[in-house]
């Protein structure tokens, strides 16, 4: 299962590298500031994501446990729901409601699981 968790950093980060690449290139013509202010703010929220996902898969082929495998789904789901939610609004100028908090709250809570993952014993 760590291997997931170290695939799906890679393609967070990828994307990332991707997202902001269209961003500083062909993004300003279409968006105003505020949107391209939000679009760089869920680049930066994935770059962020995407390296906890490979520290999550790191840590899970070392230590393994319940607790560091629910970290690698909260902080996969809260990278699409927040950055999902974030993304359609810049982008699209689509709401999506408490999407975006709601992924916040996911990646919050991942960021919990990891460290109580570190400090119980096995």
């Amino acid at each position: 299962m760590h291997r997931l968790w170290l695939a799906l950093g890679a393609l967070a980060g990828l994307t990332a590298v991707g997202l902001a690449a269209w961003a500083a290139h062909g993004a300003p013509a279409r968006l105003d500031p505020a949107r391209l202010a939000m679009l760089a703010n869920g680049i930066q929220m994935q770059g962020w994501h995407a390296l906890a996902l490979l520290a999550a898969g790191l840590w899970a082929e070392r230590r393994g446990g319940m607790l560091v495998h629910l970290a690698g789904a909260g902080f996969a789901l809260g990278l699409i729901l927040f950055c999902g939610g974030v993304y359609a609004l810049a982008i699209g100028g689509t709401s999506l409601g408490p999407v975006a908090p709601t992924g916040g709250i996911t990646l919050m809570a991942a960021w919990a699981l990891l460290g109580l993952s570190a400090l119980i014993r096995r």
